[in-house]
């Protein structure tokens, strides 16, 4: 294979959500810990998290979303990370993420993203006139030696990972909660199908382990078979 192996990691509701609602003001990381009945098992999620691979993709919006851009600088850790940005990440944002990774990859159509202002020696634009998923996975293991990576991205762009057959791997957890809302983010968002010729951009999934977590939590771990 000449891209990296591919695990889409999420947290959702029951009902496929991956936000508590439709504003930016709202997140799982900040909302359900408050939530008396989600709150209680969250932290089985955070500690998967900790055991997955060592390169992890994101994108701008989510990061921007937890706070990069005004966050205190971090310790550094063993995994690289790799942001798909244009416009919401700032120079703080980048610094910060410069300070955590291991290797930071940017993948970025902007021609003045504010990442071309910064030198530092954990940083690496990978800049494309137009974003290709493929290609950015391609270079990701021939340049810089990534077999295995973790996305974690909004709905929009897993949808995009699915259209394009770029998942290997799905590895769910389903915290005890219904949200709702048709303008929420769900895992797999951005353009439905339209007709039958589409169906095969659907991805089939194939039941590789169910465990039942403590407080009502699932996870769910599939293979994509096409």
């Amino acid at each position: 294979m000449d891209r990296p192996v591919t695990t889409l990691f999420m947290l959702m509701s029951v009902d496929g959500k991956i936000s508590p609602g439709a504003s930016d003001h709202l997140d799982v990381d900040k909302d359900f810990p408050t939530i008396a009945g989600v709150k209680e098992g969250l932290h089985q999620y955070y500690e998967i998290e900790k055991a997955t691979d060592l390169w992890s993709l994101n994108s701008g919006r989510v990061q921007a979303k937890i706070g990069v851009n005004t966050a205190g600088m971090p310790d550094r850790t063993p995994v690289s990370f790799v942001v798909i940005d244009n416009k919401h990440l700032k120079q703080h944002g980048i610094r910060y993420l410069c300070a955590l990774s291991k290797q930071f990859v940017l993948v970025t159509s902007n021609k003045k993203h504010p990442a071309f202002e910064i030198q530092d020696d954990h940083l690496h634009i990978l800049y494309q006139n137009e974003l290709s998923l493929r290609a950015a996975l391609a270079k990701l293991k021939s340049e810089y030696h990534c077999e295995r990576i973790t996305i974690q991205t909004g709905g929009t762009l897993n949808g995009l990972f699915l259209r394009e057959k770029l998942i290997d791997y799905l590895d769910i957890i389903v915290a005890p909660v219904l949200i709702g809302g048709k303008d929420t983010p769900t895992l797999i968002d951005g353009k439905s199908l339209l007709s039958e010729s589409e169906l095969s951009k659907l991805g089939v999934l194939k039941l590789q382990e169910c465990v039942v977590l403590d407080n009502s939590y699932l996870r769910l771990r599939y293979k994509v078979i096409c």
